[in-house]
């Protein structure tokens, strides 16, 4: 459930196809339960002053536009309201780390030992943690969101970022 009361959270969001590097079924999967999972529970308010003073909730599409995420708001009737950029400059290293913990993560699964096996996916959930922190402290001067929040978003700017 959405935070009761508050218009403020996001009612659908998707990904640019176009921005879309590789696919597979273990990408579909992460990006399909980082969606559900955001969509049944989420806070977010966009800063910006926006037409009407509109105050959700919001569609969002994430894209990718020259190295840059781009997040296109919208009203819940597809009505454009704003556009927010964010450089990924200071999130570059932390999603590198990500995904070579995760490539880690997925060898072990096949024959390491649950010990050796939950110690990598403490550092990947570690790791997570990091990026969606840093996502919301760059974030934080043009939306607001919770950390549950900023997870389940860096989750969908990581699969954006798969080559």
């Amino acid at each position: 459930m959405t935070n009761a009361g508050s218009n403020y959270h996001i009612c659908h969001i998707e990904l640019d196809e176009k921005s879309i590097i590789r696919r597979n079924a273990d990408i579909d999967h992460e990006r399909r339960v980082a969606i559900f999972d955001l969509l049944e529970e989420n806070s977010y308010e966009p800063l910006a002053e926006l037409p009407d003073q509109y105050a959700g909730p919001f569609r969002v599409i994430l894209r990718m536009e020259e190295n840059r995420l781009a997040m296109d708001i919208y009203s819940e009737d597809s009505q454009a309201l704003t556009v927010v950029i964010l450089p990924l400059t200071s999130l570059r290293r932390t999603i590198k780390e990500y995904f070579q913990i995760c490539d880690s993560y997925f060898t072990a699964i096949k024959s390491a030992s649950p010990r050796q096996i939950e110690t990598i996916d403490m550092a990947r959930r570690g790791l997570h943690d990091e990026g969606s922190e840093i996502l919301q402290d760059r974030l934080a001067e043009k939306v607001k969101m919770d950390f549950p929040t900023a997870r389940r978003l860096f989750t969908l700017i990581c699969v954006l970022q798969i080559r």
